[in-house]
């Protein structure tokens, strides 16, 4: 095993988890898990990965180091927030310890071109495992359908504005001529770069030269690590209306008797 992706490949089968399941879990396309087992675990989904299989970031990226974190911490109380998962042999996964009410959540406001003055809750623990810093952390709603299935419209997103530079076929928050938009981000040679969307048969790949960037004022806002899960596909006939019905024909039933 020589590379990151070789690693993440042996550690699914290890827990007998398969790619699609794997890429469901954590919100990609089954070929986005395919490209990672190719050419690595992308530098921002390392944490993320490496805790949710409890294994060291360390050994994932570059396979040294031990492979697990150690299973066992003597922690106060002020340490607990910090403990990192503990992996049974049985291959069963074990939360931390409990946090106190006060470490739980972190409020982030949002993007200026929002004019809700509303904040976004997320948990301390979530921007501890891929090391985002609160103070850089914000929060935005995915106002087109672009990134449909994986993103919803109307989504709430979170935004690492500490990591702006450009992994391939990472999601990015980018300001476009003072348009917020949400798109996966590829290099371009020259200093140019493409946008594509995950809905691509309404919204083709775009593409902006170095000279273009400057001259559309584009600028990377931030690495989406986080966003909201909606079911917009809501059955035809809303559930209050069955359970009105079936409440009905019971106190119809209930007069006959």
């Amino acid at each position: 095993m020589n590379t990151s992706g070789d690693r993440l490949k042996a550690l699914l089968r290890e827990v007998h988890l398969s790619a699609s399941d794997f890429a469901k879990n954590r919100g990609v396309t089954p070929q986005h898990v395919n490209n990672w087992f190719k050419r690595g675990v992308p530098m921002g989904r390392l944490n993320e990965i490496a805790e949710l299989l409890c294994v060291s970031s360390r050994w994932l990226h570059a396979g040294v180091g031990p492979k697990h974190p150690p299973a066992n911490f003597l922690l106060d109380a002020q340490d607990a927030r910090k403990a990192l998962p503990t992996r049974e042999e049985s291959g069963k996964y074990l939360t931390g310890p409990a946090r106190s009410p006060e470490t739980i959540d972190v409020e982030i406001a949002l993007h200026p071109s929002f004019t809700s003055t509303e904040r976004i809750r997320l948990s301390r623990h979530t921007l501890e495992t891929l090391n985002v810093n609160p103070d850089r952390a914000l929060g935005a709603y995915m106002v087109d359908n672009s990134m449909v299935d994986i993103i919803q419209q109307g989504a709430t997103l979170a935004i690492d504005r500490g990591r702006t530079q450009i992994v391939d076929g990472e999601i990015y928050a980018v300001e476009h001529d003072d348009m917020l938009r949400i798109k996966y981000l590829y290099n371009r040679p020259g200093g140019g770069l493409r946008m594509r969307s995950h809905n691509a048969g309404e919204h083709p790949d775009e593409y902006l030269t170095f000279d273009q960037r400057f001259e559309q004022n584009f600028q990377i806002v931030g690495w989406v690590f986080w966003w909201s899960t909606l079911n917009n596909r809501r059955p035809p006939v809303p559930l209050d209306e069955h359970l009105l019905g079936w409440e009905g024909s019971k106190s119809d039933t209930e007069v006959g008797n």
